[in-house]
């Protein structure tokens, strides 16, 4: 049962809210797996269609849960808040709800340090490693100010920027190896890996699905592999 329905949108003042909160949680576990944001075009098809639909506000667009993964959202319950400004949507999820490939968006804890134990980026290296570490900090700099984040500056530029850089960056590192001088060899391998990274988080492709990709390919000749990909291709 949907206790908001079609004739109760009129509830939310959208004048005031074009765009609300919505929460959303897994209806049998009661776990919490995201955040997004719903215009009232949003929150119509979501209620006609019964599966979740949400606004961009990167894109600037209405996006279905699960358009290009596949891991959609089915609304059980919608409820709205006593302000009439916040949804919490209640779902049977289909395959993960995090981008990232983790069943929850909240999978990162922040701990509390006390006055003697100061936070520390080492901890979440410890915890992620340090690809996933920069991954996530990357992503944090989306939104960031292009003036203030290097980052943010290469987001705001798109694909074609990104792009160039990882080729400037693999050009760089191919001549640090013919030179045969470590330190730089390890310094363009490292701007390489951040470029990368860059890349893989402008298409919010998840470090984790290429670790998959590489532990397929374990045990397998490099040769059978590309002829595999071959074949699949013709």
């Amino acid at each position: 049962m949907n206790t908001l329905s079609l004739e109760h949108i009129s509830l939310i003042d959208w004048a005031l809210h074009p765009l609300i909160p919505a929460i959303v949680q897994e209806s049998g576990t009661q776990n919490v797996l995201m955040l997004a944001y719903m215009n009232k075009e949003a929150l119509t098809l979501t209620l006609t269609h019964k599966e979740a639909y949400y606004y961009s506000r990167s894109k600037k667009r209405i996006w279905k849960k699960g358009e290009q993964s596949g891991h959609t959202q089915s609304i059980q319950e919608i409820w709205i808040d006593c302000d009439a400004d916040c949804l919490l949507l209640k779902v049977i999820q289909k395959g993960m709800a995090c981008h990232t490939l983790k069943p929850s968006c909240f999978f990162r804890r922040i701990d509390i340090p006390s006055i003697n134990e100061p936070s520390d980026i080492q901890a979440q290296i410890q915890t992620y490693g340090t690809l996933l570490t920069l991954y996530h900090t990357i992503q944090e700099r989306k939104n960031a100010d292009k003036n203030q984040s290097y980052t943010a500056s290469l987001f705001m530029q798109g694909a074609n920027a990104i792009g160039k850089k990882i080729i400037e960056e693999s050009a760089e590192l191919s001549f640090a190896l013919k030179d045969e001088q470590e330190k730089d060899i390890v310094h363009e391998a490292a701007d390489l890996f951040y470029h990368t990274l860059v890349g893989l988080a402008f298409k919010n492709i998840a470090p984790e699905q290429i670790f998959e990709e590489l532990q397929k390919r374990m045990g397998i000749s490099g040769i059978e592999e590309k002829q595999s990909r071959k074949a699949k291709k013709e």
